[in-house]
């Protein structure tokens, strides 16, 4: 009777909380009527993803330096999303999903917004949003990403 109760337990796993997230390496371009977001990411080294964005929109570009990496330096610490908006500290999203080409990512504090942040790749797309609650409203964020050439842009 133990014997299956054991092999039960071991396929009940839980989320690989330090993926490989190689599939979201390159470059990446969304052309949206009025925006242009451009997203870049290195591929994993030694569990660290380093990632730039930037967005033109209105006559005005925004910016985001992201990485990928361990929350601490402990051999099974799961990664995180750091992301830091034009030069503000860095939110922390551990990894708390994760597949074959999916990934979420969510912070702890439940105020902020946003509270997770989504990855999937479908072939040469690339899906990205955050989600969260903003001025008590749910609220989900949506970018639709193709791979493109390094530094390509939106036709105007």
């Amino acid at each position: 009777m133990l014997t299956p109760l054991l092999l039960a337990a071991a396929l009940q796993t839980g989320p690989d909380l330090r993926p490989d997230l190689g599939w979201m390496a390159g470059y990446w371009l969304s052309c949206e009527p009025g925006r242009e977001v451009s997203e870049t990411w290195t591929d994993p080294r030694l569990e660290l993803m380093l990632g730039t964005s930037l967005t033109v929109r209105g006559g005005r570009a925004g910016w985001e330096l992201s990485r990928i990496a361990p929350v601490d330096p402990t051999p099974a610490a799961p990664l995180a999303y750091f992301a830091q908006p034009e030069g503000q500290p860095a939110a922390v999203f551990p990894v708390v999903a994760s597949g074959p080409s999916r990934v979420v990512f969510e912070q702890a504090a439940d105020d902020d917004f946003p509270k997770r942040v989504v990855y999937e790749r479908d072939g040469d797309i690339l899906n990205a949003r955050i989600e969260g609650v903003l001025d008590g409203q749910e609220r989900i964020i949506r970018w639709r990403f193709h791979k493109a050439e390094l530094n390509a842009r939106c036709p105007s």
